[in-house]
C-alpha cells in the first residue's frame, strides 16, 4: 500500500554553494537571465524534464523569479566559461510512497542541462555533489529521482549515482501530458534506514 508523502525535508539554497572540479552549484541570480534563456529556449531541453522550451525571455524571467523566491533550485555554473548551463533542484515529492517514507525526511532531485553540454558527465557530477551535501551536511534520510521512460540520458545519471528503482508512476507535466515515469530512491548510507 502507498501513502501520501508528507515529510519533505527543509531546504533553503540562499547561502549554499557546492563546488566540484568543473562546476559550481549556487542560488540563481537575476543576472543569470541571459544564460538561463540561452539554454531554456532550445527545443528538447525542457521537454526532457516535462516543461516546454521557453518561447520568450519573459517566460524565462518569470521562471527565474520563481527559482529565486522558492529557494530550492541551484544554478549549475560551468567553471571554465562562468556560464549557467543548467539547474538542479530539491523538489517536494508529488506522488504516493510506501508507508516507510512517511516518518523520514527527504526530497526529489530534478534537473536540466543545456543541450550543448549533454554527454560530458556534468549532470552526474552535479547530482553526486548534491547527494553528498544532502546526506552529509543537511542530514536527509533519503533522496528520490525519476525519469520519463524514453529519457535514457537521465536514467544513466540516476543509476550511475546509485539510486535504486522504487516504482513506475504516471506523471502529469506542466504541459498537461501524462507520461510514464520511473521513480528511484537512495537511502543515506550514514544512517541506518531500511527502505
Amino acid at each position: 500500500m502507498f501513502y501520501p508523502f508528507s515529510m519533505n525535508a527543509e531546504i533553503d539554497v540562499t547561502n549554499i554553494q557546492i563546488e566540484t572540479s568543473r562546476l559550481i552549484l549556487r542560488p540563481f541570480k537575476e543576472s543569470d537571465i541571459d544564460d538561463f534563456y540561452r539554454y531554456a529556449k532550445v527545443p528538447g531541453v525542457g521537454e526532457c524534464a516535462g516543461w516546454p522550451h521557453h518561447e520568450s525571455v519573459d517566460t524565462s524571467k518569470m521562471i527565474l523569479d520563481k527559482f529565486i523566491n522558492e529557494k530550492k533550485t541551484f544554478a549549475i555554473v560551468e567553471k571554465e566559461s562562468s556560464r549557467v548551463v543548467g539547474s538542479i533542484g530539491l523538489e517536494p515529492e508529488r506522488c504516493d510512497l510506501p508507508e516507510v517514507f512517511s516518518s523520514i525526511k527527504g526530497r526529489e532531485i530534478g534537473y536540466v542541462l543545456a543541450k550543448d553540454k549533454w554527454g560530458n558527465g556534468y549532470m552526474s557530477e552535479a547530482v553526486k555533489a548534491l547527494i553528498s551535501y544532502c546526506f552529509s551536511t543537511l542530514g536527509y534520510d533519503f533522496l528520490l529521482c525519476g525519469h520519463f521512460y524514453d529519457n535514457y540520458r537521465s536514467e544513466r545519471v540516476i543509476v550511475k549515482n546509485g539510486f535504486v528503482f522504487l516504482k513506475d508512476i504516471m506523471y502529469e507535466t506542466v504541459m498537461g501530458e501524462v507520461k510514464p515515469t520511473r521513480l528511484y530512491y537512495l537511502a543515506n548510507p550514514l544512517k541506518k534506514i531500511n527502505l
